[in-house]
């Protein structure tokens, strides 16, 4: 009783922890877009350049979902050096031949699924890595396009594509007020990229093309970093479904989930960064781009803010993943993307307070929207008309545990 006593007042903590690391990430990422890295003094003639490497930054973050591992090892060498034979429940160690007849034992108890993650066969888990490295990629790519609030609510479009694909793939049954919160997130969507058209608070077109007629204007670009932004969502959702799909058939535990994609998601990027390299991202004649893996390096190791900036999105996505995991298992994953959903309004009024962004009253009215119908849809909040309300318990869609990053 003492232990659930103990449990439930550490839960605070664990939100709060999880929010912060998680508006951490956001305004860190976007505080890195801003950093000069070029033609950035008087002495230098030329218009003054920005980091720009989305995927230089994917990379940070499995760099950071790799830190997880850190957490695995210090809790084997906890429970190894630190507890007790009585505490820990150790028994007599057996022969190799006793272990491994145990274990078939408890693969063939009735009921109780095999494992689909024996052996080789963890490499299952490069597929959600593979998702997770597309849906990252746009998903930086647009935040170099619009605000820090317009990026975290634009991502709001998950909970529409997660319900939509596990109707489809886990054969899940959505009730209708479910299906019209999708609708309403749609709309919040919407009305938060109209908002961005409308006030662009971005200034991203370069001298050249602002005397070319053919010229995209910030609001073109602003909605194209919605598009990005939301487009990313169908990669995020089903990486999603493809985590709840395997943890439902094994016994991994999440952390190590979290550690395994990150490992497979770097060794993806720097594959993937090498060949664009090569191909598109040489730079020549002054020009230099978003795929340049050696300009991008060079960036991140001269520039002291970079560099730093770096680390801490390393140790903040991480540790969001880290608390995010311990919220779902202390409370639930309704709780989480609950909390996640909140913590748009704390990057909000930070990027108010920093002058990154404008306020508007269209934004406001599309968070709201947003906000309602993921509650609606998660459980939280009654649907408005009593003909929509079911008796039974709303049965959670989002994945039990389900792996969030940026």
């Amino acid at each position: 009783m003492a232990d659930t006593t103990a449990a439930r007042a550490f839960i605070p903590f664990l939100v709060a922890m999880m929010l912060l690391t998680g508006v951490c990430n956001t305004l860190l990422t976007k505080y890195q877009d801003n950093q000069c890295v070029r033609n950035c003094d008087d002495q230098n003639p030329g218009k003054p350049a920005k980091f720009e490497q989305p995927v230089l930054q994917t990379a940070q973050m499995f760099v950071g979902e790799m830190g997880c591992w850190l957490v695995v090892g210090i809790i084997e060498l906890r429970r190894r050096f630190l507890s007790s034979p009585s505490d820990s429940g150790y028994q007599p160690v057996e022969t190799n031949e006793e272990a491994a007849a145990d274990a078939a034992d408890e693969d063939d108890e009735p009921g109780k699924k095999p494992s689909i993650l024996r052996g080789f066969r963890v490499m299952l888990l490069a597929l959600p890595a593979i998702c997770d490295i597309c849906g990252t990629t746009l998903m930086n790519a647009g935040l170099l396009l619009v605000a820090p609030s317009i990026y975290q609510m634009t991502r709001g479009a998950l909970v529409l594509f997660v319900g939509v694909f596990s109707v489809v793939f886990l054969r899940r049954r959505l009730h209708l007020f479910q299906w019209l919160s999708l609708i309403g997130v749609f709309l919040g969507v919407a009305v938060v990229g109209l908002s961005g058209a409308i006030w662009p608070d971005q200034q991203k077109v370069s001298d050249d093309a602002d005397a070319s007629p053919g010229a995209k204007s910030d609001a073109a670009l602003a909605v194209v970093g919605v598009l990005l932004i939301a487009g990313a969502q169908i990669f995020t959702a089903t990486q999603f479904v493809l985590e709840e799909y395997i943890l439902e058939r094994s016994d991994i535990e999440p952390i190590r989930v979290v550690g395994w994609e990150g490992l497979f998601g770097f060794v993806v990027t720097v594959l993937a960064m090498v060949v664009l390299h090569f191909a598109v991202g040489r730079t020549d004649a002054g020009r230099y781009g978003i795929f340049d893996m050696v300009e991008g390096w060079r960036q991140m190791t001269q520039h002291r803010q970079v560099m730093i900036s770096s680390i801490l999105i390393m140790i903040s996505i991480g540790g969001f993943n880290f608390f995010g995991l311990a919220v779902t298992r202390s409370v639930s994953a309704t709780a989480r993307s609950t909390i996640d959903t909140c913590r748009t309004l704390f990057i909000w009024i930070v990027s108010l307070g920093l002058g990154w962004e404008r306020f508007k009253w269209l934004q406001i009215l599309g968070f709201a929207i947003l906000v309602y119908a993921t509650f609606v849809f998660n459980g939280i909040v009654q649907p408005p008309l009593r003909s929509l309300q079911v008796d039974e318990e709303t049965e959670e869609l989002l994945p039990e545990e389900p792996i969030e990053h940026l």
